[in-house]
């Protein structure tokens, strides 16, 4: 029940940041690392990625669709990781600090959890809360 409330929650979370990143990417647009070449299509694209795997996250017909969603939704997370970054990085070197330390210091320690919660809700692990096996 706890997973599949879990699930739930984070598949609409990426279904919003989905649709955000597509209507209005500007927000997006603005802490993609200068390497990063074409980042309209990659926020769009991005976008795109958030919404299919919220879609396979819920849906109730494969466990596999569902296992896959959740490591690509893994997958991503860990790739728009530099974008997080660079996003602590510029807003450190505003002279106001941008957000601060109170909101980039909890993001960067949340992207792992967030890593971790979409394989686990998506029952990729049951790690830490399966029994051990003797």
């Amino acid at each position: 029940m706890i997973r599949t409330v879990t699930r739930t929650v984070l598949a609409v979370i990426y279904a919003i940041a989905g649709y955000l990143h597509i209507y209005a990417p500007d927000a997006f647009l603005k802490i993609t690392p200068a390497w990063v070449m074409w980042p309209d299509a990659v926020v769009f694209w991005t976008g795109v990625a958030e919404l299919v795997g919220a879609a396979g996250l819920v849906q109730p017909w494969s466990l596999r669709l569902r296992r896959a969603a959740a490591i690509g939704l893994a997958l991503y997370a860990l790739c728009v990781w530099p974008a997080n970054i660079n996003h602590f990085a510029m807003d450190m070197a505003r002279a106001d600090s941008g957000l601060g330390l109170g909101y980039h210091v909890p993001r960067m320690i949340a992207q792992p959890v967030i890593i971790w919660l979409a394989l686990w809700a998506g029952g990729v692990t049951g790690w830490p809360f399966r029994p051990r096996s003797r």
